[in-house]
């Protein structure tokens, strides 16, 4: 038997949190523990550690000025909290044997850099995205194109500093080698997985459909959710039925935007809903359909591997659709193309033997995304990365 190993996971977020990147953090590490490994999480001072079993979470020092949990970069994280996160890391480095070092998205990984982890221990860079394409969406407005070449610049320069990159997706790892940023045996794709168990149970006591017909997203609503071509492609669909609701379960404030919902004719049709992880594969479960409105991601949504757990036929615009085979497990349209999406939803909502099929075979689909799986494919990489630098 291989001896368990000592694994430092550098998270430079809240944790734990219900969104994709805490998400994945939380559930490799859990995973991981599982396997036997002894896991050390160093994290913000925001999070719930009740939601995480056999791992032991290392926090920076309260930070009374900063609540947000909402993704996206401020000049607070870069200044206080990052720092912040290099000393308590460098702190767990002094106290544990540390084998291997797991940094999550480039903050993690630079803070890694600056604790003075390469060179002596392995380190691990997970790339759950490309900040080029994601950058411009926090904030937006005339400063969007000068954030691209800054995500560009990163996209270049940080990746190469890790001794191997995981890739939650094939797009990441094919721009990173095409582009020559990161060789092609140093980078790895370890997909996310999903809560098997808890969709199954969820699938088999849904409760029948009512004569509302639902449609649901899950997931924060930041700005590149796009959730302002949701609504307009909501309004589509109101204008032709009237028996159906949008229904967005999200912890996100809805205020920016009221104003289109109201404009649009909408509002009265939304319901939102604040509702921890453990609820969300029932909430799921009894919708008809589930949506994805996001135009970008080099990663994998979380949501989406959800919404196909929980056995939902999904409607999701290409530009965020790994995850779904287009008139398989789902239906796929161009980025943008409220028209074309609105009349996806639609084809499903007339045809129940369509939905069922989609829904079914997003079910088996999604069960080949385990999280103990990915934490084995994780170990495995960890172990080279050993007997690499032991050779």
């Amino acid at each position: 038997m291989k001896h368990p190993l000592r694994i430092a996971v550098v998270a430079a977020c809240p944790f734990p949190a219900a969104r994709g990147t805490p998400v994945r953090i939380l559930r490799l590490a859990e995973a991981l523990a599982a396997r036997g490994h002894e896991l050390h999480v160093a994290t913000y001072h925001l999070g719930d550690p009740r939601e995480a079993e056999g791992i032991r979470i290392h926090r920076i020092r309260e930070v009374a000025t900063y609540r947000k949990t909402a993704p996206g970069p401020s000049l607070q994280k870069l200044l206080v909290l990052d720092p912040l996160l290099v000393l308590l890391l460098r702190k767990v480095l002094r106290e544990h044997p540390i084998d291997i070092v797991h940094a999550h998205h480039y903050e993690g990984l630079l803070a890694a850099r600056f604790a003075g982890v390469r060179g002596r221990i392995p380190l691990v860079y997970d790339a759950h995205t490309l900040l080029e394409s994601e950058l411009p969406y926090y904030g937006g407005g005339p400063l969007a194109s000068l954030k691209k070449r800054v995500g560009r610049w990163l996209d270049r320069r940080v990746p190469p500093s890790a001794n191997h990159v995981i890739a939650v997706a094939p797009r990441i790892r094919e721009r990173l080698i095409e582009d020559r940023i990161v060789r092609e045996e140093n980078i790895t794709v370890v997909s996310n997985g999903v809560e098997i168990g808890l969709f199954e149970e969820a699938r088999n006591r849904a409760r029948p459909k009512s004569r509302v017909r639902r449609l649901i997203f899950t997931g924060n609503l930041a700005s590149y959710q796009r959730i302002d071509l949701l609504l307009d492609v909501f309004a589509r669909i109101a204008a032709v039925r009237t028996d159906v609701r949008l229904l967005l379960v999200t912890s996100s404030p809805f205020d920016p935007y009221e104003e289109a919902a109201r404009g649009l004719g909408i509002r009265d049709r939304i319901d939102l809903v604040r509702a921890p992880f453990a609820e969300i594969p029932s909430l799921l479960a009894d919708a008809d359909l589930a949506l994805n409105p996001r135009t970008e991601c080099d990663g994998i949504p979380q949501k989406v591997l959800n919404y196909m757990a929980a056995g939902r036929p999904v409607v999701s615009f290409e530009g965020s659709a790994v995850s779904v085979e287009h008139e398989r497990t789902g239906l796929v349209v161009p980025n943008g193309d409220v028209d074309a999406f609105a009349a996806a939803v639609l084809r499903i909502l007339e045809d129940s033997a369509l939905a069922r099929g989609l829904g079914d075979a997003a079910a088996e689909r999604a069960a080949e995304h385990s999280w103990a799986a990915k934490a084995a494919e994780t170990e495995a990489i960890f172990r080279r990365l050993l007997e690499r630098s032991s050779s």
